[in-house]
Formats: structure tokens, sequence, C-alpha cells
């Protein structure tokens, strides 16, 4: 994920404004909504798996992994990339500027690979599920979470020192970038992305299998409606995956191709701002893929607007 090719137009001069007031005004209100709506929607997650402890599970614990990581692009990224996209330039400090495209490369990588480890995990539940709840322990899953940060952020430590973000410390490697580009595409996308497909797509066999050997055990009993019900919601689960694979797609794969292009062309301001924040809405979406699609989440958030939560023993709610 190389910027210097493009460091020249990220932090450059502001251009002259020629949008009017009201439309400053309604540009701010939007970056406001895509915070809160970020920060907000991760939050009740985060608020939900920690407080009720019915949901401690370890599937949950990737899904509070990914709240986090999602939650703190929407606090320290988002804010910054909406407001320099508007003003086209860069308003704040330097250390900030450092700060900010390290957080902005960790933060959505380790997104991405909590995508990809709830893809394994949901496999392996669905595949060996006797062996599944034997050895992975809450402890266990929670070990791996904290593993994965750990190796991304010393990653993206060493990426960022090749990729001159460190102002003063960077190794001049000269074409060396694009091969280090081609490396990161490869680590942070390519590979989590064929985990995901490869995965869901087996999650989406296995479940067909299981639907297919239920009808044929209670075929005698069944009714026409019953089987129609029954398709209908293998219908419903093979376009929930495919919606899964569809958006992680549409708002990772135009950046990383920008960034394999950045490394042997110019790249526009424009353009690459607009990949960008398509990389940092799939932490606004994120909370209606993974969690509005469970119904101890919209149990949890009722209990949680409603203040429930302060009640007494209320972290024992059954909300399954």
């Amino acid at each position: 994920m190389n910027l210097n090719n493009t460091e020249h137009c990220l932090w450059g001069s502001c251009a002259e404004r020629s949008l009017s007031t009201a439309a400053y005004g309604l540009l701010y209100f939007c970056v406001a909504a895509v915070v809160l709506l970020t920060v907000c929607g991760n939050l009740l997650i985060i608020i939900s798996v920690c407080h009720f402890k019915q949901i401690h599970t370890p599937t949950n614990m990737l899904i509070l992994s990914l709240a986090v990581s999602d939650f703190m692009v929407g606090v320290f990224v988002i804010p910054a990339a909406l407001i320099w996209m508007i003003e086209s330039c860069w308003l704040f400090s330097t250390l900030y500027r450092i700060c900010f495209t390290f957080m902005s490369y960790f933060l959505t990588t380790t997104s991405i690979f909590n995508v990809a480890l709830i893809a394994v995990d949901r496999y392996f539940a669905l595949s060996k599920p006797f062996l599944y709840n034997k050895t992975v322990s809450l402890r266990t899953m929670c070990t791996i979470v904290v593993s994965v940060w750990m190796l991304l952020f010393l990653y993206n430590i060493v990426l960022q020192y090749y990729n001159g973000s460190f102002d003063g410390l960077a190794l001049c490697l000269g074409n060396n970038f694009f091969i280090w580009s081609l490396v990161d595409l490869v680590l942070t996308f390519v590979f989590p992305l064929s985990v995901i497909i490869i995965f869901y797509v087996q999650v989406f066999f296995i479940a067909r299998k299981h639907a297919t050997a239920i009808r044929e055990l209670t075929n005698h009993t069944r009714t026409r409606k019953n089987m129609s019900d029954s398709m209908k919601s293998e219908r419903k689960a093979a376009k929930v995956l495919g919606f899964l694979v569809s958006v992680f797609l549409a708002c990772l794969l135009p950046y990383f191709v920008y960034t394999v292009l950045g490394s042997v062309i110019d790249i526009q301001e424009k353009p690459l701002q607009k990949v960008l924040l398509l990389v940092y809405l799939n932490s606004a979406i994120n909370p209606v893929i993974y969690a509005l699609f469970y119904p101890w989440f919209r149990r949890s958030v009722k209990l949680i607007l409603t203040l429930h939560i302060f009640c007494t023993d209320s972290s024992l709610i059954n909300i399954l």
C-alpha cells in the first residue's frame, strides 16, 4: 500500500473553494452521519458482546474483534479522511498525518482478516461441530484474535517504514516499491479474500447438504408449504453469502488495484480519495452485514437503548 507516488497530492496545499456555504454544510453533515453510523453501530456490537454473558462464544469474539477495528476506523480514520476529501488538502499536523496513515492501513487490514477469520470459524463450526466445541474455547479464540492483531501491527510498521511513511526513516528501495505493493496486495487482499470465498462456498454447500438430509428424513410428514419455506431459506442463505462477499470485494478491490498501479504510474488525487472512501465505508457497512442478521443483536440493542443493561443482573438476561 504505497503512498510515495501520491504524497504530493495527498498532503498538498488547499485548493480554492468553489462550493457554497450550504454545500459545505451539507457535506459536513454527511461526514457526521457516516461517522455516527460507523461509531454507534460498532459500539452497539461491542457493548452487546461484552455485556451479555450468554453470547460470550468463540464466534462472537471474532465479531467483537471486527467491531473494535471498525469502531477505531470510525474514530481515528474516517473523520480526517472525509475532511481531507472535502477540503482537498491536509489540515492537520505532520505527526497526525503519520498516525493517520498507519492507523488507516493497520485497522482496515485488521478488519479484512477478522472477516476471513469469521469465515474459517463458521466453516469448522458447521463441518466438524464436535471437534470445534472440544478444541475451540473462548480463551483459545481470544488468543488467536490478540495474536492476529499483534502480527498485523508489526507487519504494518514494517510496511510503512519501507513505504516512506515515517519521514526521514524510510529506506530508498527504488523499483522494489512495486514488489512491496504486490506482496502487500497478496497478503492483505488476495489471501484473505480467497479464504473468505472458499470457506463461505463450503459453508453454503454444507448447509444445503444438511437441509437436504433433513428434508429426506422427514419427507413423509412435510407439507408443500414446509418444502417451499425450506427452499426459500436456502435461497436466502445463498443471497446473504453472495452479498457478504460482493460488498467486501466492491469496497476493497478498487483500492488495491490503485495501489498496484500507483507504483508504476502517477495517480490523481480525486480517484484515489474515492477508492479510499470505499475502504473506510466498509467499516460502516460491516455492522449491518455481520450483526443485524443475528436476532440476539436486535434484542440486545433494544435492551441497551432502553437502558435495561443498567439493571441488576442484566448481563444474565436471555437474549437468544
